[in-house]
């Protein structure tokens, strides 16, 4: 827990997830060009009910859950909402990756499911994509967005022991042979899908303060 008389507002950031893996990815891409600012998750400043994540679209959930953040601390907020989308289930899993198999949070049960989904599937047809959005709410109450992708394709079977989710199934097209989680977090981070948007959104920042 962190005191907030420790607190500087003018240079805090409140991250809005409960997911260790996304506060330190955001942390470690925006501290490069904000370096001045202090990202806290959330959880880190008290007790905070949990927002209705109802959006149909990831920016409607990640807005959700800034508002939400901002209005508890009165802090500026940033939270992403992400997931996979894979082109032969329509969009699946969408907006419903962190909950696919019904429990949320269950890499293994959404793996599995994925797996099933795709069972017999050519591999030519396994197309997918990473999707990140971003949502910051500065001090003034404007919002900013980021936008970001990873394009590449579902294996078959999981490889790899880093990151989080469906790293272990997705083949990124930037690093081939390779799944997610088989790259180092430096690797991720230089062409993950919260990588560009946080660039998209970095770039958003620039231009609003210049």
């Amino acid at each position: 827990m962190i005191d907030r008389e420790e607190i500087d507002p003018a240079r805090t950031v409140v991250v809005a997830t409960g997911n260790a893996h996304k506060l330190v990815e955001i942390e470690e891409i925006l501290s490069t060009v904000l370096p001045d600012v202090r990202f806290v998750a959330l959880g880190q400043l008290g007790e905070f009910e949990e927002p209705e994540e109802n959006g149909a679209t990831f920016f409607e959930n990640a807005l959700i859950k800034a508002q939400a953040a901002a209005e508890a601390t009165g802090l500026p907020a940033i939270a992403d909402d992400s997931g996979l989308m894979v082109d032969a289930l329509d969009g699946e899993p969408g907006v419903y990756s962190a909950r696919y198999a019904g429990v949320h949070g269950d890499d293994a049960a959404n793996n599995a499911k994925l797996k099933e989904r795709l069972a017999g599937v050519p591999d030519e047809l396994r197309r997918g994509r990473f999707v990140s959005s971003i949502a910051f709410i500065d001090a003034t109450g404007m919002v900013l967005s980021g936008e970001g992708t990873c394009e590449g394709a579902i294996g078959h079977e999981e490889r790899g022991s880093h990151g989080f989710g469906y790293d272990p199934l997705f083949l990124p097209d930037d690093t081939p042979g390779k799944t997610m989680a088989e790259l180092t977090p430096e690797e991720k981070n230089a062409i993950s899908h919260r990588f560009h948007a946080l660039q998209d959104l970095a770039a958003k920042l620039g231009g609003s303060e210049g």
